[in-house]
Formats: structure tokens, sequence, C-alpha cells
């Protein structure tokens, strides 16, 4: 007896429900209770494209968590008799390769009664045959209620935001932006320690981030986030492996500092890991039709030095950077991070649609 027939012998067919996020603490009430319902802040989401991290400003952002951890802590509240986004389409369209990001989006959008049409391939359609994005737009505009699009191409979100009449949610564009997986990075470290939401927390913290800023969506974004909670974090330390001259864009560093975060450079992963709260590490970067894994010798693993009480962030996929002999440790933050990334999407897309009363407790 041999393969699948031996293992099903041996048990493998079997398993055992269990608690999401076993190393994640990831339960959402404690950070519920800790932000007031202001709900006039998620109405002027309605009619908005969201292309890029910097449109999110502070009050907004606590509401969007807000309503992520209602969705969160009771999953079932919003399913009957009517739920939100029934009736609304959602046109996905993933020109460029993922597996979490399209399935978290389709994911929340189900969860909420919507439904989706979906394109993955752009060999499948008018693009290939030459058709611009412009026109592409127009045609949306006739057929779903939202999109949500990946390109490689760091200009095409902005080609369909000046002709779509529906919104439009930037999901990767290049190596510039990915704001919703900033949003849902933020969102897990404050389900992490919701005090550090007070306008000034009792202990900041230091956070360490592995990858290079200009290159990095991931990390632009999140950065540009972080700005927004200043007054939580006692400093940033970049870590990077020194192959790249320039680790930020234009401006991109000054404008940081200037809303208030301490950001340092590091080449010593391991000489910075017993003073980090928070470890984000990253080891893709997108180019043009393909992409690039950078800082190879920076890498995790459950001998690496980590303070014991640390998180480890990672957007996914990940690489050699981060070994799995961290997924049975309390350091494991990153399955948290991404099942927290649908509720954090189930939020944006409500309030982007204008279904936003109908998730709040006070109108």
């Amino acid at each position: 007896m041999v393969g699948v027939e031996k293992a099903i012998f041996d048990g493998a067919a079997s398993f055992e429900p269990s608690q999401p996020d076993v190393y994640g603490n990831a339960h959402p009430k404690d950070l519920l209770r800790a932000i007031t319902e202001e709900h006039e802040y998620l109405l002027a989401l309605a009619r908005s494209h969201i292309a890029s991290a910097a449109q999110f400003e502070r009050p907004l952002l606590l509401q969007l968590f807000r309503l992520a951890a209602k969705y969160e802590a009771n999953p079932e509240r919003f399913a009957t008799p009517i739920k939100p986004l029934s009736g609304k389409l959602l046109i996905s369209a993933f020109y460029e390769p993922s597996t979490r990001t399209r399935l978290s989006f389709e994911s929340a959008w189900h969860r909420l009664g919507g439904d989706i049409m979906s394109i993955t391939d752009r060999s499948t359609t008018g693009i290939a045959k030459g058709e611009s994005l412009s026109d592409v737009a127009e045609m949306f505009n006739n057929y779903g209620d939202c999109v949500v699009l990946r390109d490689n191409r760091e200009e095409s979100v902005m080609e369909m935001m000046d002709k779509l009449r529906i919104p439009i949610i930037n999901a990767g564009n290049g190596c510039d932006e990915h704001p919703t997986q900033a949003l849902a990075d933020l969102y897990t470290i404050m389900k992490w320690k919701p005090a550090l939401l007070a306008e000034e927390p009792a202990e900041k913290i230091r956070i360490g981030v592995v990858g290079v800023p200009r290159r990095m969506r991931t990390v632009r974004s999140l950065l540009t986030l972080l700005s927004r909670f200043s007054g939580m974090v006692e400093e940033i330390v970049v870590i990077h492996d020194g192959a790249d001259e320039e680790l930020y864009a234009p401006g991109q560093k000054e404008n940081l500092v200037r809303e208030g975060l301490r950001i340092r450079e590091s080449t010593d992963l391991n000489g910075e890991l017993p003073d980090l709260d928070v470890v984000y590490i990253n080891a893709i970067a997108w180019v043009k039709d393909g992409f690039e894994v950078m800082g190879g010798n920076l890498k995790l693993n459950a001998n690496s030095p980590l303070k014991k009480s640390a998180i480890v962030l990672h957007p996914l996929a990940r690489g050699d950077e981060l070994c799995t002999s961290l997924d049975n440790t309390q350091h494991n933050w990153y399955f948290a991070q991404a099942r927290g990334a649908v509720f954090m999407r189930m939020a944006l897309l409500t309030c982007m649609v204008q279904r936003t009363e109908m998730v709040m407790d006070i109108v």
C-alpha cells in the first residue's frame, strides 16, 4: 500500500476543526471596544476610488478597523435577512498573478452577499487585441458596481480611474502601491495591541521593515499608513542587504519623517531583532512582467534572536526568507494577518458601494 491510499489509512483523511490563528491572538473584540463608532468618516468613501495609501487619514482608518473588527468578531451577524452587498456585482480584474489578494477580495464580496465576474488572464480580454484600458473602463461601467484591479503597469489604475463611473480599488500596481495590503497589515498590529490607539500610548513599539521601500509596494504603502500613527512608533528600522544604493523613492523618507516617524537603516538583521516588537519581512519586488527576490541573506527562522514578545508579519507568498519553523511559535502573526485581510476588505467594500448604513450600530 503506497501513496494516497496509505496516507488515508494512516489517518490523513480526518481532521479536527480548531480555532483560527492559533499562534496569532487575532480576536478582534478588544480592538472593537477601543474605537468609538463615528460612521460619518466611512460615508466619505462612497463614490471614491482607492489608488493609494496616502488617501487614508487617521479618523477614517480607525473607523475601517472598527468595522473590520465588527465583521470578524461576529461574521454571522450580517448574514440575514439581507446581506449588505446583495444585488451588487464585483469585477475582479487580476492581470498579474495573485492568490491571496484575489481570493481575499472575492471571499470578502461573497461573504457580504454579492456576485462576482472574475478576469485572471489578460490574453482572454480585448486588451490582448490592443484595446486601451480607458475603453475597458468604459465597458466596466455597464457591467458592475465596483472594480478591483491588479496590474504590473503602475499607470493602469490611473488610466481606468479617468473613465470609470464606478469605484475601483488598486490591488497592486507594479512596484508602486498595495494600499489594501497595508490596511490589513496595520489592522493586524492594532488587534495585537489595541492600546497603541491612544493619543499618547504608554508603550511605543519598534518596527523592523525588511525590504526596500523604493521597490516594494507592500512596504511603501505600509510606511505611509504607519505615518498616520507616528505617536505609537518609537522607531522604524529599514533592514536591507546593502545592494541598493537608493532605498527610497525621491521625497519618500522626507515625507515620512515630516509626519513624525523616526527612521533609520541597518544591514544587520540579527543585530536588530532583539530590540524589535514587530518584524515585517518581504522579499518580492515586482519589475515589469516579472519579479525579483531581494535580500537573499536576510532570513528568519525559529533560531533567529527574536524578542520573546515580538510578532512577525509577512504579506505572503513567502520564500526562503521566512522559514516554516516559525509557524508553530508565538511569533507567527502572518496567518492572522492573511485571515484579517478578508474582514478588512469587507469593511472597505461595504463603504465604497454605499451600503455603510446597513452595518452601522448608530445612524
